[in-house]
């Protein structure tokens, strides 16, 4: 009888077992997408400054220069 018990509850438990680790794998695939985007991110960021320094002062000197500011 204790065999009987034992089969009436495996199903049940690996059911829950199975969605846990669906749930731990969904979670640890969104964690690794966000830590390659953060990597990415790092990587560019001096030269994506360095851009947008020389935008930003494109946007300011030729207007100002156009102008005719001496």
């Amino acid at each position: 009888m204790a065999e009987e018990a034992s089969k009436s509850t495996g199903p049940i438990r690996m059911v829950a077992i199975d969605r846990m680790v669906e749930q731990i794998r969904y979670k640890a695939q969104i964690l690794a997408r966000t830590n390659k985007t953060e990597s990415g991110i790092m990587d560019s960021g001096l030269v994506g400054f360095a851009i947008g320094m020389v935008i930003s002062l494109v946007l300011i000197v030729v207007p100002a220069y156009l102008v005719g500011w001496k």
